[in-house]
């Protein structure tokens, strides 16, 4: 969708929108989600006071934390993988879509039967590299998002294994865990990249 969007200015502002967060550190982007959800001064809240509802502590809330850690993740990450597909899209031969116009093909037909088939190598890899690292859900975030009120739904393996290895001193314990987790992982990789080289016949190994 940036990729069609035609206005300059318009698009260099989604691209700053889209990239800043990748580029931002973790620490402050915790503290830019902290600021927001606040229940004294964050937008969200503001919002609800305008419409007559009570403030919320959605950071304290056990239930709103997962929806907190997965949204702000995908606009933590849509930047790299905007990234990357611009990059992608910008090696497709001008003469496709002159050929296309002369067809009489829409702007969906073009993006739908040139945009797209460009970028499936590019979506193969990267579902494959993302299905990798699926149980190694992020330390530094969840842990700065955690407090004892959230405990209950924040609570991950890597701070599970970093309570016991670290605090609690059980080191053998924690490398199992961390071991069991990376053979978790590994196993997925090769799974997902045995169905998608058969389903598409664009793989990573």
């Amino acid at each position: 969708m940036l990729n069609e969007v035609k206005n300059y200015k318009y698009k260099k502002f989604l691209q700053t929108v889209y990239y800043a967060p990748h580029f931002i550190s973790t620490v402050v982007l915790v503290g830019i989600i902290t600021i927001f959800l606040s229940p004294s001064y964050g937008i969200f809240n503001f919002i609800r006071r305008e419409l007559g509802l009570a403030p919320v502590s959605y950071m304290t809330d056990p239930a709103a934390f997962k929806h907190i850690y997965v949204w702000s993740g995908i606009w933590q990450d849509a930047g790299w993988g905007t990234i990357i597909y611009l990059a992608a899209l910008s090696n497709v031969d001008p003469e496709l879509y002159e050929a296309a116009k002369i067809d009489g093909a829409n702007r969906t037909q073009r993006i739908w039967y040139i945009n797209i088939p460009t970028i499936v190598p590019i979506i193969v890899v990267l579902l494959i590299l993302n299905f990798g690292k699926i149980m190694n859900v992020g330390f530094e975030k969840v842990f700065l998002m955690q407090n004892d009120l959230n405990m209950d739904a924040a609570d991950v393996i890597s701070t599970y294994i970093y309570r016991r290895g670290l605090i609690n001193a059980n080191f053998s314990f924690s490398s199992a865990v961390g071991l069991f987790n990376n053979v978790i992982n590994f196993m997925l990789l090769i799974i997902v990249n045995f169905i998608a080289n058969k389903m598409s016949e664009h793989s990573l190994f």
